[in-house]
């Protein structure tokens, strides 16, 4: 009897390990509709982990960014964070803003928020930090009137390669069209390391660097130990952001590539593969 218990929970844990590794591999449902427990939060001006305001909520089966407990929003700049770091992988996010801007807020932040790649653990951000040090992503919406595309990249803390050269200038726009009103955009972000990074809408590129890197302005109030300028993010956190104006996000996903990172012609064909789905 003694043995086979121990082979039945062998067995069982064989299955478990081999179902956890699987999944690692494939998609993996970073935001799982119900709660929170697997994020981390830092907004500017309060400590770690402090949901000021309950800025990041849970309703309907969507992460919700919010202000209706604000007074002023005052730059108290905010970022959720999944709770591991990745390196190679395609990110897919589906948005929408909603609503109006919080008062105070800036107007270049009006309806725009974004998904922070390689970026650097929550923890190690300063009280009154703004931004994490790392590669923005950056959703626009539409404002009805003046053309913004959506899937630009800015850079605080860092810079990057753009069609051969170091790009120094905080923010890079992308040629995807505008999405105007409340309507819902899918973004996704294939992420290789430090070689190349693309944004993708709609099933086309709509914009793409290479190595990304700690570097340049654009942060503030910053540890300067872990700013080293010119060391190559090949990992990092992911975050998304709250700017003032609330947005709300029905999936956040991740594709793990890093089973395939040393296989080029492995990576290729998964990659084409999990972007035709």
């Amino acid at each position: 009897m003694k043995s086979k218990i121990s082979l039945s929970l062998f067995l069982a844990l064989t299955f478990l390990f081999v179902n956890q590794s699987s999944a690692q591999k494939g998609w993996i449902d970073l935001f799982n509709g119900k709660d929170l427990k697997d994020w981390n939060i830092k907004i500017s001006k309060h400590n770690y982990n402090e949901n000021y305001a309950n800025t990041f909520r849970v309703k309907d089966g969507l992460m919700k960014v919010s202000y209706d407990g604000y007074g002023d929003f005052d730059q108290q700049y905010g970022h959720i964070f999944y709770k591991k770091p990745f390196s190679y992988y395609l990110l897919k996010i589906t948005y929408r803003f909603v609503g109006e801007q919080a008062k105070g807020g800036e107007g270049w932040a009006f309806r725009n928020s974004g998904a922070m790649l390689h970026g650097q653990a929550p923890e190690t951000m300063l009280k009154d930090q703004d931004f994490p040090i790392s590669i923005e992503g950056q959703i626009l919406g539409g404002d009805g009137t003046h053309i913004r595309p959506t899937s630009n990249v800015c850079t605080p803390g860092t810079q990057i390669v753009y069609e051969g050269k170091l790009f120094t200038p905080h923010c890079l726009d992308s040629k995807s069209k505008t999405y105007a009103g409340d309507q819902w955009v899918t973004a996704e972000f294939l992420v290789l390391g430090d070689s190349v990074i693309k944004h993708i809408i709609d099933k086309e590129v709509v914009l793409e660097y290479t190595k990304p890197q700690i570097g340049g302005g654009n942060v503030s109030n910053y540890d300067p130990k872990i700013k080293v300028d010119g060391k190559a993010l090949t990992s990092g956190y992911i975050s998304l952001q709250s700017e003032s104006h609330p947005i709300e996000f029905k999936k956040v996903r991740l594709y793990n590539l890093e089973p395939y990172a040393k296989n080029k012609s492995k990576l290729a064909q998964v990659i084409a593969k999990v972007l035709s789905e």
